[in-house]
This record gives C-alpha cells, sequence and structure tokens, in this order.
C-alpha cells in the first residue's frame, strides 16, 4: 500500500431496509494512523455504515476497498480477517468473566485439550501493560470495573487481534470526565501504532481531542468532509444539522433508522 493510498476507502455504499433507505451513496476514506471522527444526528445512518464495514449488515450496492484491494464481507469474521475491528456501544463483554477471560473470550490459549490460564494471564497482564490501560488484577470480574475500565478493556481486547482499522461506536458515553480522559488516550495510543481509528461520538469535544478530520453524515448520505484544524464547535454543529444548507434529498424518502 502507497502512503498516498487509504487504508479503507468507502464508494456510494447504498442500503435499504424494506422500503426504507437508510444509506443513499455514502463516500468514506481512512489513512493509516488517523482518526476520524463520523458524526451526525440520530438516524443520519452512522452505525448502519459501520455494521457495513465490519460485515455484519451486508450493502446492497457501492465498493468497500480495504488497502486498494476490493472487498465484500459475509459475516463479521470476514471482516475480523481483513482486519477490521470494532468495540460497539454495548461493548460485548462478559461480566461474570474475569478481564483475561474477556480479552481472550473465543481464542483462549490451550496446552493440549486444557485451557491454558497462566499462559492466558500473562499475556493479558502484557497488552494491558504495553497500551497503559490500568485494572487491579487480570483475575478481576468485569462486572466490578467502573465504566472507563469496562471500555478500555474492550478496547484492548479489539487492538489484541492486531485490527488495520478500529471502530468505535460512543466510547465515551456515561462516563466520569477522568474515565473519558483514559478513553481518549488509549484511542491516542492505538492510532499511534498505525491502526486507522473510526470514531462515532455525540460528545463533540472529545472529537477535537483527538480527530485528525470529521466526516458528516446527514439523512443516510455523507455530506461534508474537513480538517478538524478548520472547525470548531459551531461550525461543527452547523454542518451537523445543515444549518446553512439545502436538504440533501426530501425526509420523507428515509424512514426511521433509530441507530446513530
Amino acid at each position: 500500500m502507497s502512503d498516498q493510498q487509504p487504508l479503507v476507502e468507502l464508494r456510494g455504499i447504498r442500503k435499504s431496509f424494506g422500503p426504507v433507505r437508510s444509506l443513499d451513496g455514502v463516500d468514506l476514506t481512512l489513512a493509516r494512523g488517523e482518526v476520524l471522527g463520523l458524526v451526525g444526528d440520530n438516524g443520519a445512518g452512522k452505525s448502519t455504515l459501520m455494521k457495513v464495514l465490519a460485515g455484519a449488515v451486508r450493502h446492497d450496492d457501492g465498493d468497500i476497498l480495504v488497502k486498494g484491494e476490493k472487498a465484500r464481507f459475509a459475516s463479521p469474521a470476514d471482516a475480523r480477517r481483513a482486519g477490521i475491528g470494532i468495540v460497539y456501544q454495548d461493548l460485548a463483554l462478559c461480566d461474570t468473566l474475569d478481564v483475561a477471560g474477556n480479552l481472550f473470550l473465543g481464542r483462549e490459549p490451550r496446552k493440549g485439550p486444557f485451557l491454558d490460564r497462566r499462559e492466558m494471564h500473562a499475556r493479558s497482564a502484557r497488552i494491558l501493560a504495553d497500551l497503559h490501560v490500568r485494572v487491579t488484577s487480570t483475575r478481576q470480574e468485569i462486572g466490578t470495573l467502573s465504566g472507563g475500565q469496562r471500555q478500555t478493556v474492550a478496547i484492548a481486547r479489539a487492538v489484541s487481534t492486531r485490527p488495520d482499522v478500529l471502530i468505535l461506536d460512543e466510547p465515551t458515553a456515561a462516563l466520569a470526565v477522568a474515565e473519558v480522559e483514559s478513553v481518549l488516550r488509549l484511542i491516542g495510543e492505538v492510532a499511534a501504532r498505525g491502526v486507522g481509528v473510526i470514531l462515532i461520538t455525540h460528545r463533540l469535544q472529545d472529537l477535537f481531542r483527538v480527530c485528525d478530520r470529521i466526516t458528516v453524515m446527514y439523512e443516510g448520505r455523507s455530506v461534508d468532509d474537513a480538517r478538524i484544524s478548520d472547525l470548531d464547535i459551531e461550525k461543527l454543529v452547523a454542518l451537523i444539522t445543515r444549518a446553512d444548507a439545502e436538504p440533501a434529498h426530501e425526509p420523507a424518502a428515509l424512514g426511521t433508522e433509530t441507530h446513530s
């Protein structure tokens, strides 16, 4: 892959659910080591678009290119094999398992037919230390952790699979200030390793802390792309609400997607 070639490129992505068109020709690019903020009001199609990239939803039309090669994902496993990782808002952690068990859920190290718990905890400790994620112990149950700790463990789990692209859906929602700082620091560390990060968030102030660029979606379309250095909160809000623009198309044609 050349330095100029995007790590991921989405071209004209379309998706309908019955008569409801959720995505109507979305374009998006992501470079290696870049943090891209994906923003838009509720129903803009952000989550649907990321589910397409993560293999959870099959798109109807358009192209996905990963490192310049066309890809089409029939499942999340296909996307993971192509280097696409995602952390959903609900985190998909198991409260009754410990930290190490969650980090290696479904890919536990084994010694013969038996689970190698010593190796799993040792590797978990190394992963967390490498990412500067702090927990009391890898043997601590996930259900006893704070919201910020749970979020950083979920991100660490995704990063441990060595993705080229990491999608984060509302990672700082409902977190205390100190926990938000921890998550934002981790996002910066992940990007510094060359991972392309796509961040969905309604906390606009977070975008100015970690993002390099912003893509704005409106009613199922990508309508703006800007460097974060060219924006402030007021300009960004105007882009999201289309305060100074004509509607992308007739709202009646677009249904009622409830996801962000």
